[in-house]
């Protein structure tokens, strides 16, 4: 082996590997949950390539699919849509041009079949790649979405139409008019253990009764109210986070909230 490999993840060897730093299938119902919805979605076009170092081992991820089955609340069908990136567990592997590899190798295959070229949500915030890496690969910002969300398209053609939120986004929200509500997907593995405390604390201290919605396939990501897509918290009416968060961030928020 090199000191450095680009591991291609496939139905067979995922869970010898893991994801999102999790690792083992018997401890983390997360694992198991993420590597049913792999296997779902492996024959679509999903792929998931890691950076594999001989000296550090798993360090780093990047995640893509056809933009038909993105798994965020976009019209980027024609093009590669990237879910997420992520490289360097360890602080001494973050700046080594790792991500930039991965990115590239995404584009490589996007271009080998033919797509419109590659697509992908970034953000200010937390828990999503900024925009930096992919406005340094030629990258272009073509719509955005609340609170800080943006989408960006490094096309093969410029005469391609642009890829887009969902305008239906604002709509979606309203069905969540009244309680509390969290909406996840077996893409995010980060949806299980904090939401099941969140249960815990919106019933036991704040007299609340949360309903799950849990998002079965692309199309209903599709059609979620926040630009997140797989995962987003909803308290009558308005969005109170946008991402996966802790028990304890729940419960400073909902402090504000009820009074």
């Amino acid at each position: 082996m090199s000191d450095i490999e680009i591991i291609d993840l496939t139905p067979e060897n995922i869970a010898n590997y893991g994801v999102c730093g999790y690792k083992n299938v018997k401890k983390h119902i997360e694992l198991r949950r993420k590597i049913e919805w792999f296997k779902e979605y492996y024959p679509k076009g999903l792929r998931i390539k890691i950076i594999f170092l001989k000296k550090g081992g798993y360090q780093g991820m990047l995640e893509y699919i056809p933009g038909k089955y993105a798994h965020r609340p976009v019209d980027a069908e024609g093009y590669m849509f990237i879910h997420c990136v992520f490289v360097g567990f360890k602080k001494e592997f973050k700046g080594k041009g790792y991500a930039s590899s991965l990115i590239e190798e995404c584009i490589k295959e996007a271009k080998k079949a033919k797509m419109k070229g590659v697509t992908v949500v970034t953000r200010k915030g937390p828990f999503m790649a900024h925009n930096d890496i992919f406005l340094k690969k030629g990258f272009q910002m073509v719509d955005n979405a609340e609170p800080d969300f943006e989408l960006l398209v490094k096309k093969f053609d410029a005469k391609s139409k642009n890829p887009k939120f969902k305008s239906s986004m604002t709509n979606s929200l309203k069905k969540y008019g009244k309680g509390l509500t969290i909406i996840r997907s077996a893409q995010c593995p980060y949806s299980e253990k904090n939401v099941n405390a969140i249960m815990e604390t919106a019933k036991n201290k704040l007299s609340l009764k949360a309903n799950i919605v849990d998002l079965k396939d692309s199309n209903a990501v599709q059609n979620t109210p926040c630009a997140f897509g797989t995962f987003c918290i909803i308290y009558n009416g308005e969005i109170i986070s946008h991402h996966p968060i802790s028990n304890t961030r729940f419960e400073n928020i909902m402090k504000k909230k009820i009074k």
